[in-house]
């Protein structure tokens, strides 16, 4: 457990990577760990849109606003872009109708996946950063994201060319509320 807990802690957004390829080995041990990942009644809404062309990736880039997203360079300077998507209407839902308060409950399950990724590639000694401001429309027609399915986040993904200190956090009693809120 404490080799699991030092994964957890020492995790870092990463948005500078080394010129060297992820072996195809090492990503597909990673896409095999995302296999196992939960999901709402086992449905695995989840699609991901492995990219390694760099021409697709600039596509990717430019979808970001032009200030104010410091994952833009990580966009094309990491060696594989992860876009992470979900099938609508099918996490959450029982016999086609929608059973939680929430709707749809696909991006609690992307959410659960996009952990598994990115705890996964660091133990593996990748970095990522999780992209979420973009133009989502713009990206999904660069990567010819058929309709039902939704992209949700990027995940550039590489070996680190530089890791940051950690942020800091908030004391467990800040966030925590003994039976009641």
């Amino acid at each position: 457990m404490p080799e699991f807990v030092d994964i957890v802690k020492t995790r870092r957004s990463i948005r500078k990577y080394e010129d060297r390829n992820v072996p195809s080995e090492v990503l597909t041990t990673l896409l095999e760990a995302v296999r196992w990942a939960p999901s709402w009644a086992n449905t695995q809404c989840w699609e991901i849109v492995v990219v390694r062309d760099r021409a697709v990736k600039e596509k990717l880039q430019a979808t970001l606003p032009p200030k104010g997203n410091p994952a833009a360079g990580a966009m094309v300077q990491a060696p594989v872009v992860l876009a992470l998507c979900g099938r609508l209407k099918q996490s959450g839902y029982y016999k086609d109708q929608v059973t939680t308060k929430l709707g749809d409950w696909f991006m609690f399950d992307l959410g659960i996946l996009c952990q598994t990724i990115c705890l996964t590639a660091h133990a593996l000694g990748l970095g990522t950063v999780v992209v979420g401001l973009f133009d989502h429309d713009q990206a999904k027609t660069v990567l010819k994201v058929p309709p039902g399915v939704e992209l949700v986040a990027m995940i550039p993904l590489g070996f680190p060319a530089k890791i940051s200190s950690a942020p800091n956090r908030r004391e467990i009693a800040e966030f925590t509320h003994p039976d009641t809120f």
